[in-house]
């Protein structure tokens, strides 16, 4: 079903890229927004004051000023009245939409009572989306899990709570938060949360293909799919699962261009600390060729862009 978030209509499937520290900063959502996902969602950043007010949290809130893409700022934390403030502060900033992360299941999140931890007290959860959404007056979605102990699911009543406090959208990890990455994504139980809510529910967790993409939209009728560590090195994933699921062409992408542009903007973006961010990316993309044993070193050692784009075969 067509679903809104704000002044943003999808009237099919979305194929979004998940937020992922570490991954989905700037030069990297617009890559993937310009092959095909309908939005992407920044790094996540946290509410305490002290940390949000911090060069590494305004790095994370840089956004494309193109217009067809909203502008989605990810809050972690698990005070009420400190995400309110924050979802307000990040309003007045030019946010577009607020999302809500009850999903990270790193440690030192967790140690905060915040991201997937929330998720063993459902009172608190409620408690934080009644105070965000009370907060401002544009549309807050949100990112979480199964629940927190694996096999006792929660996720049908963060379901009911999420709309009844007002939230616009639910994106759903097929994973508690004890299982971490292990496993396999859980979509059934996604699919019997949506089952019993109005939100629109767009399924997480382990998508790598569009194909596979395809089956989950026809199978459980989600209202789209979030793509995430797949990505990473191959952002032409959104565009073969938009030719497939909604009858688009697939548009014709210079690869190797397209990396380097990716390496040009990511040492513009972040200057000095640039060459170790770009290698990580550089190792994606090059990991399929035939001759990456013999590249992995010299990507390594590349130690300033004009080394780094001489990796990228012509």
């Amino acid at each position: 079903m067509p679903f809104n978030l704000g002044s943003y209509h999808y009237p099919q499937p979305v194929i979004v890229l998940a937020p992922m520290a570490g991954v989905s900063d700037l030069p990297f959502r617009r890559l993937c927004q310009q092959n095909g996902a309908d939005y992407s969602t920044a790094e996540m950043i946290s509410a305490k004051p002290e940390l949000l007010h911090t060069a590494y949290s305004a790095a994370r809130l840089q956004f494309d000023l193109d217009p067809r893409y909203p502008k989605i700022v990810q809050l972690v934390g698990g005070d009420a009245a400190l995400l309110a403030e924050a979802a307000l502060l990040m309003q007045a900033k030019g946010a577009d939409i607020i999302d809500l992360n009850m999903g990270c299941p790193a440690k030192t999140v967790a140690k905060q009572q915040a991201g997937s931890a929330l998720l063993a007290d459902l009172r608190q959860v409620e408690k934080i989306l009644a105070a965000v959404v009370r907060a401002v007056n544009i549309p807050v979605t949100l990112k979480t899990r199964l629940g927190y102990h694996d096999g006792e699911p929660v996720i049908a009543e963060v379901a009911r709570i999420a709309e009844a406090c007002g939230i616009a959208a639910l994106a759903v990890h097929g994973r508690s938060r004890a299982q971490r990455y292990q496993g396999e994504a859980d979509y059934a139980t996604i699919a019997a949360a949506k089952a019993k809510t109005r939100l629109p529910v767009i399924a997480n967790g382990d998508i790598k293909s569009a194909e596979q993409a395809k089956t989950l939209l026809d199978r459980y009728g989600f209202d789209g799919i979030m793509i995430g560590r797949a990505a990473l090195g191959d952002p032409w994933l959104f565009a073969r699962c938009q030719a497939l699921i909604n009858g688009r062409d697939i548009p014709a992408a210079a690869k190797n261009t397209q990396i380097r542009a990716h390496l040009r903007d990511l040492h513009q973006h972040y200057g000095a600390q640039a060459t170790a961010i770009a290698r990580k990316h550089l190792h994606a993309y090059l990991r399929p060729h035939p001759d990456y044993p013999a590249l992995r070193p010299a990507i390594n050692h590349a130690a300033h862009l004009d080394a780094q784009l001489a990796l990228i075969p012509r």
